[in-house]
């Protein structure tokens, strides 16, 4: 949630849907002082494999609507909205998001990829699929680990 707050807030300030990447940065290191100009264009690389922001020609597009996002006048995003998080940890967020305890979730994932054999990003993404939870380009990617294309 911080993420996407972070990533929320220039779009709000500037009252725009669309902004250049340049600007974007200058929002969050500058007009806000929050993080320094290499770590909101890190920001940005995060937010995009996230899939919060697009990449148009040199501008960066929010796939959300970030006047709706709830943001506090004391947010200040914490240094980890700078780390990116691995293919498991996303699915396993997206499982703990729609009500899947995190121990079970972990448990049974841990299960699965021992009984098929694939690496734990794989097997997170089976194990959401079977719950029928979201995973958006996930699945795309453990495909790929699967060897398909």
């Amino acid at each position: 949630m911080s993420l996407r707050r972070a990533v929320a807030v220039p779009f709000r300030a500037k009252g725009r849907e669309t902004l250049s990447e340049s600007e974007f940065v200058v929002a969050l290191s500058l007009d806000r002082d929050w993080f320094s100009p290499e770590q909101a264009k890190r920001l940005v690389d995060v937010a995009v494999t996230e899939g919060l922001l697009d990449r148009e020609d040199d501008d960066v597009v929010p796939t959300f609507t970030p006047r709706e996002v709830s943001v506090p006048d004391d947010f200040v995003p914490d240094d980890d909205v700078l780390r990116q998080r691995s293919n498991f940890e996303r699915a396993l967020d997206a499982l703990v998001e729609a009500g899947v305890e995190k121990q079970t979730a972990v448990a049974d994932v841990n299960s699965l990829q021992a009984d098929l054999g694939v690496t734990v990003e794989a097997a997170a993404v089976v194990y959401a699929r079977r719950e029928g939870v979201e995973i958006g380009d996930l699945a795309d990617r453990a495909a790929t680990e699967l060897g398909g294309e």
